[in-house]
Order: C-alpha cells, then structure tokens, then sequence
C-alpha cells in the first residue's frame, strides 16, 4: 500500500530489502505480495543472513543478491530495511558486526534518486540514521500510519462496520 501511495505504482519498480533478511519476517511477506507485480528485486545483506532460498525460489522475478547498498542505491526506487535481529544470534555480540554495515544515512541517500523512498518496519535500531528522518524521502513514518489505517480497515470488514 504504502509504495503504490508514495510512488504511484508498484509495477515496473525497483526495489531493495536491506538487512537481516533471513529472519525478517516482514520481508519474507513483502516478497510474495511482490511477486504479484512486474518489479526487479534486489536483496542487500551479508551471506549469512541472506533471503532464504525457500523464498526466493517460489518467486518468477528478476532477484539479484548483492553485499553492499553501495551496488544498488542508484538504481533503487525503494529501500526497505530492516533490523538486524540480534535476539536470533546465538551470541549477541555476533550481530554488532553486521549493525553498521547496512546503514542508511544521508551519505548514502546522496547516491540515490531524488524520488527514491525508504521504507523500515519499526522500531529501528541503527539501522537508518536519524538524520534521514527530514529526508522527503524517508517514508517510514507514513508507512506506520498507512499501515494503522490498513489495520483498522481489516478489523471493521471483519467486525462488519462499515465507515
């Protein structure tokens, strides 16, 4: 919803996930809403914490994996990123490596196009500068409130309300 509303269209777009993608599960559902529409998927993250085949492979779009924002922010139409999940790693200390690697800041928006969104599920966690937050294209904060209007929709056709 929140890419059709900030963009336009969902079709013909480029998008980027970023992160833990192994254990997102935000990304995991995001990626098969996806793959109803005409986009490139690119995934973002260390090989250890790649999207999972069981994922990738039930999706017929072009995917590509890279190790770096830096490979792709130019081409990118929307950047989804999330968290690294620290409570998944066995030694939490483990995860701090990868905290840093994936951030966004306004360094690496220079690099990317004017129209550009990003996107994150929330709570962030270093992952995406604060600085971005007055950043036109940080998107995140009317994702949250996209998303409540979604929810609230849902439960009223469930309740049967109507507005």
């Amino acid at each position: 919803y929140t890419i059709r509303e900030e963009l336009g269209t969902v079709n013909g777009l480029t998008i980027t996930l970023a992160g833990d993608l192994k254990h997102g599960r935000t990304v995991h559902s995001l990626v098969s809403l996806l793959s109803m529409y005409d986009i490139k998927l690119n995934y973002v993250s260390p090989p250890e914490l790649s999207m999972p085949d069981s994922v990738t492979s039930q999706i017929n779009l072009p995917q590509a994996k890279y190790n770096s924002l830096d490979e792709v922010i130019a081409t990118s139409d929307v950047l989804y990123v999330t968290r690294i999940q620290t409570e998944r790693f066995s030694n939490p200390e483990d995860a701090k490596i990868y905290n840093k690697s994936y951030c966004v800041d306004l360094q690496l928006l220079g690099k990317a196009k004017p129209n550009m969104i990003v996107l994150h599920p929330l709570p962030r966690r270093g992952e995406v500068d604060e600085d971005v937050d007055l950043d036109s294209r940080a998107a995140y904060f009317r994702q949250m409130r996209y998303g409540m209007f979604v929810r609230m929709a849902l439960l009223a056709m469930v309740m049967g309300k109507a507005w």
